[in-house]
């Protein structure tokens, strides 16, 4: 008969589950074979699976993607447990206690200190960065303002954290037209490497970097996210292109049969029509 793991709490049942799993007395060989470094590419998966599901509004979806998240949470748990470094247990307490930590406004002494969100905002940063501070000390680093901002975030989503960073020092445009004008100079310099007789592609690189970070400082001026705003874009590029290969399908073609410029005349149709239904 099947081991079933059972337990009164989900959560509880949850951990059974997965203990079960990584026992070598009769676990799963792959949940066996699974380390820290080999189950990240797999949480960051699960992460956009959910951003996806909530971009697409399904609820049911959702739930589903977020359970997925959250035995991500319960894999790590259980292999530091296995290393006897720390717990699920362990995670949510600490977790607790930093929430806590940061909500002055409704658990300390600081109760309705707080006017809204954007100030509420404000002083999330200020303890974190008085957290990081605390952190730099104690290790004898020195703190800067760029601490704390992941390298293995999305480029754009970094780029915008960095760009607040800097921000909160000082280090800012002052108007997101400002912004425009170093578009337009980063254009032109990459138009510039562009324009050799012999490209180099590495520089062409950098100058599409210089470009790309400028596009996501003028989105975070905008009040804009950038990931967001790009996926938007993408979902829109496919929706539109999957409705050109159907009419094209009617009369027996693919794309690799039609010219580009009754392509374009099919997109700017398909164009339309989304206008039409908006």
């Amino acid at each position: 008969m099947t081991d079933r793991p059972s337990a009164t709490a989900p959560i509880d049942r949850l951990l059974a589950i997965m203990a079960k799993l990584r026992d070598p007395d009769g676990g799963c060989p792959w949940d066996l074979e699974q380390d820290f470094p080999t189950i990240a590419p797999h949480t960051i998966e699960e992460a956009y699976e959910v951003a996806d599901a909530i971009e697409q509004g399904d609820m049911a979806a959702l739930k589903e993607e977020l359970g997925d998240l959250l035995f991500q949470v319960v894999f790590y748990a259980q292999m530091a447990s296995e290393r006897g470094l720390w717990d699920f247990n362990d995670i949510t307490t600490a977790l607790s206690e930093k929430m806590v930590r940061r909500h002055p406004h409704v658990f300390g002494e600081e109760v309705g200190a707080v006017a809204d969100a954007t100030d509420q905002v404000k002083n999330w940063e200020a303890q974190k960065a008085g957290e990081r501070a605390a952190k730099a000390a104690a290790s004898g680093a020195k703190a800067s303002a760029l601490d704390g901002v992941i390298s293995g975030l999305p480029a754009l989503t970094r780029a915008v954290k960095l760009q607040k960073r800097a921000a909160r020092v000082g280090f800012d445009w002052t108007q997101a037209k400002e912004i425009l004008d170093k578009i337009e100079e980063e254009i032109g310099e990459l138009r510039a490497e562009m324009e050799h007789a012999v490209p180099e592609k590495t520089r062409m690189q950098d100058e599409l970097g210089d470009l790309v970070f400028a596009l996501a400082n003028l989105a975070r001026h905008i009040d804009v996210d950038p990931e967001t705003a790009l996926r938007g874009t993408n979902a829109k590029f496919e929706r539109r292109f999957r409705q050109i290969e159907a009419w094209l399908a009617e009369g027996g073609r693919g794309p690799g049969d039609a010219t580009l410029e009754e392509m374009e005349s099919l997109w700017q149709q398909a164009k339309g029509l989304e206008r039409q239904s908006k």
